[in-house]
């Protein structure tokens, strides 16, 4: 089955899809879709929805995995957060995928044994289960994690 994990930001919506046949996962493709913090919040947010559209055509997932969404101290970094989220979303359902929603600590329980875990453990996770991968951006591991954790928490779905 084809996953694809995604870290939705504004700034920055990582992305990764890997392929998981039991408890084998192989990678496939990972990256990241940065946008210009001057563009207008219309024009973020339809490149946010065209990227994950072109990555979902071109790599044809079975289903997508999001962290849920969490609350910030700052309202505006919430607000700006879940229309990024809802963009990214909005691309899968366009694309008939079935979304898995993972609690961020859940995820890093998945990956690192403990839901406190600190980026760079989750990140160095990542790079233990799927060997070989190259990983230059935080936000593409942060989206393999959500990947690897659907395939560990929802595999029959």
């Amino acid at each position: 089955m084809i996953i694809l994990g995604l870290d939705p930001s504004l700034s920055s919506t990582g992305w990764g899809v890997i392929r998981a046949e039991g408890a084998r996962l192989a990678h496939i493709a990972h990256g990241e879709i940065a946008t210009a913090a001057a563009a207008p919040m219309a024009e973020r947010l339809a490149l946010l929805h065209a990227g994950i559209a072109a990555v979902i055509a071109a790599h044809r997932p079975a289903r997508a995995a999001i962290e849920e969404v969490f609350v910030n101290r700052n309202p505006q970094s919430t607000l700006k957060l879940a229309q990024a989220r809802g963009s990214v979303l909005a691309a899968c359902g366009a694309a008939g995928l079935a979304v898995n929603e993972h609690a961020a600590r859940l995820v890093k329980k998945a990956l690192t044994g403990t839901g406190a875990a600190e980026k760079a453990q989750v990140a160095a996770m990542v790079k233990v289960l799927l060997p070989g991968v190259a990983i230059a951006g935080g936000d593409a591991a942060d989206a393999l994690a959500v990947a690897i954790a659907d395939a560990h928490l929802a595999p029959c779905r």
